[in-house]
């Protein structure tokens, strides 16, 4: 072989090599490590990181007596589900943590979830933790505000949704209230899955 058919032929695989080592199509936007966390699901079941460790999920924070921005997140959240389960994505979960821990037993929260077409097999709503605790969580994991409102009883909290990895690491947020780019979240956890399994 001449010296420059071993050249094309070293470039060529050295091409090869990097492209199987780039981040294909996903590009991670955040890096917010995930504190660990056990807490209580709506079926008074624990729920850890440990038991999300090698799954993709889309996290929120919400509570059942919002008034205002929480039932059209959950509702664009089984949209999302709907849309998932045509592009064929099973293996993934979605984690809502209430930010009304007092009022939102696991029973509550249930009942709140049956209200809408949802997979509950894939859906987590979290509880079982004091208010200043999924405050800081919220503020040190997602960097996301909750806040008591002075002025009712509402909770001041965002809307994003939240992208999480094999690994426990936000990896990306969207609008989770408004103008939500469900496209662009399937794709991003078809990747992520597609990823994490190679």
């Amino acid at each position: 072989m001449s010296k420059s058919k071993r050249l094309v032929v070293m470039m060529t695989l050295i091409g090869i090599l990097i492209a199987g080592c780039s981040n294909s199509d996903f590009q991670a936007e955040t890096n917010y490590e995930i504190s660990d966390f056990t807490y209580t699901n709506q079926n008074n079941e624990k729920v850890s990181l440990k038991d999300l460790e090698g799954k993709v999920w889309i996290a929120d924070f919400i509570f059942t007596n919002c008034e205002t921005v929480c039932p059209p997140m959950t509702f664009n959240l089984t949209k999302l589900q709907k849309e998932l389960k045509k592009e064929g994505v099973e293996d993934y979960k979605i984690v809502s943590f209430s930010v009304d821990p007092e009022h939102d037993k696991p029973q509550v929260l249930k009942d709140y979830l049956s209200k809408y077409e949802a997979d509950e097999s894939k859906w987590e709503l979290l509880t079982g933790y004091q208010f200043d605790e999924i405050k800081e969580f919220a503020e040190h994991s997602f960097k996301s505000i909750v806040a008591e409102d002075p002025n009712s009883d509402q909770v001041i909290h965002g809307t994003s949704f939240f992208l999480v990895n094999q690994e426990g690491v936000v990896v990306k947020t969207y609008s989770g209230n408004t103008e939500v780019p469900y496209a662009e979240i399937t794709a991003d956890i078809k990747t992520l899955i597609q990823e994490g399994s190679n």
